[in-house]
């Protein structure tokens, strides 16, 4: 009995150290790499390059509640957006903080924030800067990280 209790336990502490072991920095940068595409891809207004560190099946839903399932939804919808160019008169200061969490071995969490200047509305009135917050679950695929969910929500100015 104590040997099974014994044999219980040490699985248990092998299990939960294996868990907390931090992803190696190959890892961290492949995920960073699809950030930087994401970035690319708005900038150029080349939505196969926004997309192109996503998964086939993956969600997506922006701060305006837009959403799009699968990589090729979401590709065809930023296309559109990409053709508006009230949209694209704003500039993207870049990323204020990257966070990365492994959840596991195979699946990480990054949440980031954007600042978006010189946007307008659709009636062409520029826009208070947006500061934009990105929250991607990334699933590790055939050795990938791959984008399997992302929501877009933006900050509101406190009260």
């Amino acid at each position: 009995m104590t040997k099974k209790l014994l044999t219980a336990l040490a699985c248990v502490v092998l299990v939960s150290i294996s868990a907390n072991t931090p992803a190696s920095e190959v890892d961290e940068a492949l995920i960073l790499e699809t950030l930087e595409s994401w970035e690319q891809g708005w900038a150029h207004r080349n939505a196969e390059m926004a997309v192109s560190g996503y998964a086939e099946d993956a969600d997506w839903t922006n701060a305006f509640g837009d959403q799009f399932q699968g990589k090729e939804e979401l590709q065809k919808g930023l296309e559109f957006i990409f053709s508006l160019d009230f949209v694209m008169a704003g500039d993207s200061e870049g990323h204020e903080f990257d966070d990365i969490t492994f959840l596991s071995g195979d699946v990480a969490v990054v949440r980031s924030k954007l600042v978006r200047v010189n946007q307008q509305t659709s009636s062409g009135i520029l826009m208070p800067d947006r500061h934009i917050n990105h929250l991607r679950v990334y699933e590790r695929r055939n050795g990938q990280w791959l984008i399997v969910s992302h929501m877009i929500s933006q900050q509101q100015p406190r009260r």
